[in-house]
């Protein structure tokens, strides 16, 4: 029916008359041939909503990959454990997604989980979307942060992982750098100092006004939980980029406060 109505209005609108029967014509054949699917697919609702498969992509490769990084440390710890069902409870899953996120994790700790296939593919659905690709692996380096400590293997998977996903070394030790000054903040083992927030804000003590402003609504744009969530993020999962976003404010007012001195 939608066919026949949108096929009208537009045939009429461009070509008066003759442009409301091919319209309706046109319209005709829409219907027979994909009005079931567009139904299915929530109708006009359901060009504005995001992609289920996408969301249950992202969510299944982020605590599968998690487990993986947390087995690279030799042994999966009680704390590793710990951390996860405390990133599943911060995340308000669901008891169905709980249980869909714990199997995830235990497949991602096999060593035969396919590490490489699985973000191969997760790369291909969201190569160009950079910023949901660093929420992502912002994700994984706090799963290797734990406690602030951080393995060898760790660490060469995690150098695996941004590869696979086209993230450069370099931005990846800038994370790490941010991660570890965070990691310590949360456990009350230090407070964030003048030096941890230029790492926060991934750019030198040296940078000029101007270069850390940018820097710092760079970051802000790209954790934007609006924006992530536009590009396909689950909606849950957005609590981290909303924590990262304290984090960044945090370090900008540090370095204004002292720059103002």
């Amino acid at each position: 029916m939608w066919g026949k109505i949108l096929g009208a209005l537009f045939g009429l609108a461009i070509f008066r008359i003759p442009g409301l029967i091919l319209g309706v014509m046109i319209g005709h054949w829409f219907d027979q041939t994909y009005s079931q699917k567009f139904e299915q697919n929530g109708g006009f609702s359901g060009l504005f909503n995001e992609n289920p498969d996408e969301q249950a992509l992202f969510r299944y490769t982020t605590f599968s990959t998690m487990g993986h990084i947390a087995k690279a440390a030799g042994v999966v710890t009680q704390a590793h454990i710990q951390q996860a069902l405390h990133f599943m409870a911060q995340l308000d899953l669901s008891p169905e997604q709980q249980k869909e996120a714990q199997a995830a994790f235990r497949d991602g700790k096999l060593v035969s989980f396919p590490l490489r296939q699985q973000l191969q593919l997760f790369y291909q659905v969201y190569r160009r979307r950079k910023e949901v690709l660093q929420l992502f692996l912002e994700i994984q380096i706090s799963t290797a942060c734990l406690q602030g400590k951080m393995a060898d293997g760790q660490y060469q998977l995690l150098q695996q992982v941004a590869g696979y996903l086209n993230v450069s070394s370099v931005q990846l030790d800038r994370l790490l750098q941010a991660y570890g000054t965070q990691s310590r903040q949360q456990q009350g083992t230090s407070k964030l100092k003048i030096n941890d927030a230029y790492r926060v804000l991934g750019v030198d003590s040296t940078i000029n006004e101007t270069g850390l402003k940018r820097a710092y609504r760079k970051l802000m744009s790209q954790h934007h939980p609006d924006k992530l969530m536009a590009q396909g993020v689950p909606a849950e999962m957005l609590e981290i980029a909303k924590q990262r976003t304290q984090d960044i404010q945090a370090a900008y007012e540090l370095i204004k406060r002292q720059r103002s001195k």
